[in-house]
């Protein structure tokens, strides 16, 4: 039958969602789709009125519980969307927790990002907002979001409020638990009270209130303009959360009556921008290869060097733990995230006419944008460091890796990078480990002989060993070392690490040890120089000597334990490339590209 703009309610025919419900050149199939979405007490003068369908992906569950508030947040967000002219849709996402799923979270940001691509797509949705919170949720969802490319709107759940540890010592997230855990090698603190010091330091609903992982995705979709200005760092708690639900809200149906769709608005400019941005917070490192995926979903060019790039030159700014003293809620009184992108603005430092999730660009947006607290959000001309950013690596065994410059603390460098006439180059014994339970079985066996002068290694943690790449590289000492006074060693590996963590460890080393890159031919006992100021780490073996290893080498791959894994490893690329379905990539804005689905009957 011809297409004619024909509709029931005589609407004029501009959402897909009326292809399903108000399309009388299919009266069959607008019977089948509509008359089910009545039986829970909608009317077809709701659905079939013209008013823009909005989706809310829901991350929230018991299952995640940095995101469960959500599901209390939504009904702003829902009051909000009605308000506006819209009808609410809310449904679930596969649930992401960080510090729940094992292997690792990380394995199901991609499942996640499948799942929501088929619901977005699918089923009659003109508009999403999109509710982010722990660590892969936010990529997720924005990969998603990429790919669909409809309008979309990001929702933060926000930071816990600080935490204390009996009532005096401010502890974070995540960060305590580290320093804990090393306390409780040296002796200084018994299992109760390392357990008392982790319950302490979460202290209300929310995600992570150090600049972990959550924080640091959360406030750079601020950046990339895919949230509301200021959503990123208001604590879960505070009355202005479920404001910005509202307003969230509000705002996604008028994004649909514009058309504004994700294309316009992470732009080139909007990747560079949210690059400045993540270094200037001292963000977690897991930002690289996140931001990397989105890019690639969204159709835009950006490698792991345009961190070093467009971090060059960028200071430290916001003195949050990890990297500094406070947490997230001191972060949001003095003025979150738009503070500092003004601050860079006006340093030269930011594209300001980036378009943004409100309709304006970025420079509109945080035009009267006020710090209130120069302690914890630093002047650009007096910052806590001056160069922070993410040093891309290269060397004989591997193509790249990354070090966060942010957390490479004064004794770290004086104790490594500080000998005369060879400054910020280090030479180190290495100690490799084959994953995390080879590193906790071994790390004090004196035979190993570990002392100051030697580097740990990690191995078999990358996107195919662990599989889905493990946070396990921010390896301690042994506890001999850590009584003496001696609380890092440099480590490195081809995993990640917890972006709560204050290690200054060489990550993501790619290709992996798994896909057959060098670090699997790497012993205890090789020699490694390090050398940051040619970015450069070498195993210090000749040639003939790294090939024998190579001929002699077999690959090692733990067995999948799920379909889901196996597939993972089948379609999945390295770390440097945003560890993405590679198969998945050549699908984008696929509600403009490939059309409307096919009907169902």
């Amino acid at each position: 039958m011809e297409r004619t703009d024909k509709t029931y309610s005589g609407a004029p025919r501009k959402l897909r969602s009326q292809e399903w419900w108000d399309n009388p050149d299919n009266p069959g199939m607008t019977a089948l789709y509509m008359e089910r979405y009545l039986n829970f007490g909608l009317t077809r003068e709701e659905i079939q009125s013209g008013k823009p369908i909005i989706g809310i992906a829901q991350t929230g569950s018991d299952l995640s519980p940095c995101n469960r508030h959500h599901l209390d947040l939504a009904k702003r967000t829902r009051e909000a969307i009605r308000a506006a002219g819209g009808v609410c849709f809310e449904f679930p996402m596969h649930p992401i927790q960080e510090t729940g799923k094992r292997p690792t979270a990380a394995l199901d940001r991609n499942l996640a990002y499948l799942g929501l691509v088929e619901l977005l797509y699918g089923y009659p949705i003109d508009g999403v907002v999109l509710t982010t919170g722990c660590d892969k949720t936010t990529p997720a969802c924005l990969m998603a979001a990429a790919t669909v490319n409809i309008p979309a709107i990001v929702l933060s759940g926000g930071p816990m409020l600080d935490g204390y540890y009996r009532g005096q010592e401010l502890i974070g997230s995540g960060t305590a638990i580290w320093q804990a855990r090393k306390d409780m090698s040296a002796g200084k603190i018994d299992e109760n009270t390392f357990l008392e010091i982790a319950a302490a330091s979460a202290p209300s609903v929310g995600h992570c209130n150090t600049m972990g992982t959550a924080s640091s995705m959360n406030s750079m979709a601020e950046a990339l303009g895919m949230s509301l200005p200021g959503c990123a760092m208001i604590p879960a708690p505070y009355r202005e959360r479920g404001q910005m639900a509202y307003e969230t809200g509000l705002r996604i149906v008028e994004m649909v009556n514009e058309d504004l769709r994700p294309s316009d608005i992470m732009t080139r400019e909007a990747f560079e921008n949210a690059i400045r941005i993540v270094t200037a917070l001292g963000a977690s490192s897991n930002c690289v290869w996140h931001l990397i995926a989105i890019a690639r979903h969204m159709g835009v060019e950006l490698t792991v060097d345009d961190w070093q790039t467009y971090g060059e030159g960028v200071p430290l700014v916001v003195n949050m733990q990890p990297a500094g003293k406070y947490l997230g809620e001191a972060f949001h009184k003095a003025g979150g995230v738009p503070p500092v992108m003004r601050d860079l603005l006006e340093h030269g430092k930011l594209n300001g006419g980036a378009m943004t999730v409100t309709g304006k660009p970025v420079a509109d947006n945080i035009a009267s944008a006020e710090n209130f607290n120069t302690e914890i959000i630093t002047p650009f001309d007096k910052p806590m460091m001056k160069e922070a950013g993410y040093a891309v690596l290269r060397g004989n065994f591997f193509d790249t890796a990354v070090m966060k410059i942010s957390v490479i603390g004064p004794e770290f460098r004086k104790k490594y990078l500080s000998r005369p006439g060879k400054e910020n180059i280090m030479d180190a014994r290495a100690i490799v480990f084959e994953g995390s339970e080879d590193y906790h079985d071994r790390i004090n066996d004196p035979s190993l002989n570990i002392d100051e002068n030697c580097m740990l290694f990690i191995r078999g943690t990358g996107p195919l060993g662990w599989p889905g790449s493990a946070e396990v590289v921010n390896m301690q000492p042994p506890d001999a070392l850590i009584k003496a006074g001696i609380e890092e060693l440099p480590v490195a590996g081809d995993g990640r690490q917890s972006g709560t963590s204050g290690s200054p460890s060489i990550l993501h080393i790619s290709p992996e040890s798994a896909a057959g890159g060098g670090l699997a031919l790497m012993q205890t006992g090789d020699m490694i120089r390090l050398d940051l100021n040619t970015r450069t780490l070498d195993l210090m073996i000749d040639d003939a000597e790294m090939q024998r290893r190579q001929d002699a080498y077999q690959q090692k791959l733990v067995e999948s334990q799920t379909p889901w894994q196996e597939i993972f490893r089948d379609h999945t690329g390295q770390l440097e490339t945003g560890m993405v379905l590679e198969n998945a990539v050549k699908y984008q804005r696929i509600s403009q590209t490939r059309g409307l689905p096919r009907d169902n009957h």
